[in-house]
């Protein structure tokens, strides 16, 4: 019973930190990660040759095979039973595809991994140097402490070359003291995310500031020689641009799910389906779902909330922004529609709003009257980087009819 008891008490969560291998290191991880291709490689051929003959293979002949590969890449044995694992995690995956009816290829070989694996062993951190096996020392930038027991590390190259440790630990769940308050959150385009509250966060749309630059980054690309120096240069600064993009998304919604799991023991948000979003969309529309990042900040909004003791409720999204939440009646809205106005009861009210107080009636039972009139409380881009929850702007949407457009 303890042992059950404390497995419900632990959470696995990765921290991740910049780490700088000399040339020499630098030259073995890669060479690590070519070794990974091929023997990947090695492995697909095997099954496939197999298969021609009419023999089945399964994870554990494929395994078999690692005991002479090990000696002939000089790669860590944990590191290569976890390329095993990820192909036969494709083989599976294409054929539950093909079992759903989706046309599926086949797998192909691969020139280079950009990860490392090292599972449960092959690892010390001491201080800021991290020892890996038949790689060597590493010095990793600890910009905040480990907490919590080490199980794994991976190494990871970016796109834009740069180099990453990611630690999988395992560590106590963080109860925060019960605070006594519900919300809901309705996330949107035009704001990122409405409270049941009042509250409403910008979504700074930051693909649209930066879309030019990508277009011409890109066009630069396409120009040069594929493989030389050239397009190399061209190839990192697009993937700079891009993991600017991203690093600064997703830093925002990393200061909004924290802000929002130390406020409210539960909170309740739409079960939202991203591959029917972005399928029932236009390019315009498709573009801002998928920059907002919806899928992103839940996954954080989850992991963060069970770590702390706090609870999210998913509901149906279905009608949640047609609705009127004072009676009940039901509009059809367009997407420029921004206010709801509701015919039967004469309520006029910002839509994300509106959409919100439904979404908590459909959570937990109950959710108060809506407010008409009293301007939301809206929280600025620049004010949820330098974490300032909430503050009322000069820029001021409202549950009437002037709210921004």
């Amino acid at each position: 019973m303890l042992k059950e008891k404390n497995k419900k008490d632990i959470i696995r969560l990765s921290y991740k930190y910049r780490i700088y291998p000399t040339l020499e290191i630098e030259q073995k991880l890669i060479k690590t990660m070519q070794s990974e291709a091929k023997v990947y490689n090695t492995l697909l051929d095997y099954i496939t040759e197999k298969k021609k003959q009419g023999i089945k293979v399964t994870q554990l002949d494929t395994q078999k095979l690692l005991k002479n590969m090990k000696e002939k890449h000089e790669v860590y044995s944990k590191t290569l039973q976890m390329i095993n694992n990820i192909l036969w995690y494709n083989i599976h995956a294409l054929s539950e595809l093909k079992k759903n009816g989706k046309k599926v290829g086949k797998l192909r070989h691969k020139k280079i991994f950009r990860i490392i694996w090292y599972n449960q062993s092959g690892f010390k951190l001491q201080g800021n140097k991290l020892y890996l096996s038949k790689i060597g020392e590493i010095k990793v930038l600890l910009h905040r402490p480990i907490q919590g027991r080490i199980k794994g590390v991976i190494i990871k190259r970016s796109k834009t070359n740069k180099w990453y440790a990611i630690f999988q630990v395992e560590q106590e769940k963080q109860q925060l003291e019960k605070i006594g308050k519900v919300a809901s959150v309705d996330l949107g385009i035009e704001k990122f995310a409405t409270t049941s509250d009042g509250i409403a966060i910008e979504n700074p749309k930051l693909f649209d500031k930066i879309e030019k630059r990508i277009k011409l980054l890109q066009r630069r690309l396409s120009r040069k020689k594929k493989g030389s120096r050239n397009y190399e240069k061209a190839r990192v600064k697009l993937a700079k641009a891009y993991e600017k993009l991203e690093n600064t998304l997703n830093d925002y919604i990393h200061k909004i799910t924290t802000w929002l799991v130390k406020n409210y023991d539960v909170i309740v948000v739409e079960k939202l389906n991203m591959l029917k979003m972005i399928h029932d969309s236009n390019s315009k529309l498709r573009k801002h779902i998928l920059y907002s990042k919806f899928s992103t900040f839940l996954h954080h909004l989850f992991y963060k909330a069970e770590r702390a003791g706090r609870k999210v409720v998913e509901v149906n999204p279905a009608y949640t922004s047609q609705t009127c939440s004072r009676c009940g009646y039901r509009v059809k809205l367009s997407l420029s529609d921004r206010i709801f106005r509701c015919p039967n009861c004469g309520l006029v009210i910002d839509r994300d709003y509106n959409a919100s107080l439904n979404i908590l009636r459909n959570g937990v039972g109950t959710a108060p009257l809506p407010v008409e009139g009293k301007p939301l409380l809206y929280v600025t881009f620049y004010e949820v980087v330098y974490s300032k929850f909430p503050q009322r702007s000069r820029k001021s949407s409202s549950r009437g009819g002037d709210a921004p457009s």
